[in-house]
């Protein structure tokens, strides 16, 4: 457990480092990104789709943060910065484990908030498990209509024209929060099958996968579940001392 607290440590610092020397070289050779020639219908589209895996992300923070304070504080800079700021929230988290905890499953530590790893959740609490299956499936079936409007509108997305500096660094943007996300799937499955399955389809299709694989795990849960049993494995949920009615 240590050397995978290690790895995920490297694998993090080193894609915050990525990410931020592609924003930096990208304003250096081209300039600002807040310019209405580099809003095509694929940039508009990619956006959206980041965006969306961003939504997803912020969800984590504001349950993983103890105040709204520091909740807005790093939903503001996940909004800016992207991929930066995830790395750099992730690698903090890391950071913060104890030896205990690295040694038993860092991944359950990482994930949850002190108090749900400590305290039961009563019984018939209100949930927003209900919710979360309904705005995830709207928002992949979001995606899905953008990029079904933007293939039929300005046709393929592969095409060299459509590759500028800004659309490449944003790529890279969206793909790290992508490896993010794949490293919390590989952890939540309980074969490699069904993990690889899943991360081929996110590199494939982003967020309309990302929307799909929480959609499904909602669904999963009973309706009187607390929400925040999405991010474990099954195995682990006890570990949370909670128990179903």
């Amino acid at each position: 457990m240590a050397i995978l607290v290690t790895g995920l440590r490297t694998l993090f610092f080193a894609l915050f480092c990525l990410s931020s020397a592609t924003v930096i070289y990208t304003v250096c050779t081209d300039g600002s990104p807040f310019r209405k020639e580099l809003l095509t219908p694929w940039m508009a589209a990619t956006l959206v789709d980041f965006y969306i895996n961003i939504f997803a992300l912020a969800l984590w923070i504001v349950y993983k943060e103890a105040s709204f304070v520091s909740s807005v504080v790093w939903i503001i800079l996940l909004v800016c910065f992207g991929s930066i700021t995830t790395c750099a929230y992730i690698f903090i988290q890391l950071l913060k484990l104890s030896p205990q905890e690295t040694a038993q499953d860092p991944m359950y530590h990482v994930l949850l908030r002190n108090e749900n790893k400590n305290q039961e959740e009563p019984k018939g609490k209100h949930s927003p498990v209900v919710a979360g299956r309904i705005v995830f499936t709207i928002l992949g079936c979001v995606m899905i209509a953008t990029l079904i409007y933007t293939i039929v509108t300005d046709g393929s997305p592969f095409r060299s024209e459509l590759l500028t500096p800004w659309m490449s660094a944003t790529l890279i943007d969206f793909y790290v929060n992508v490896v993010a996300l794949s490293v919390w799937v590989a952890y939540k499955e309980t074969s490699w099958f069904s993990a690889s399955m899943w991360i081929v389809l996110l590199i494939c299709f982003g967020s309309v996968t990302t929307c799909a694989y929480i959609a499904v795990q909602l669904f999963q849960l009973s309706s009187q579940d607390p929400a925040y049993l999405v991010l474990l494995r099954r195995n682990n949920r006890t570990e949370s001392r909670y128990e179903r009615t």
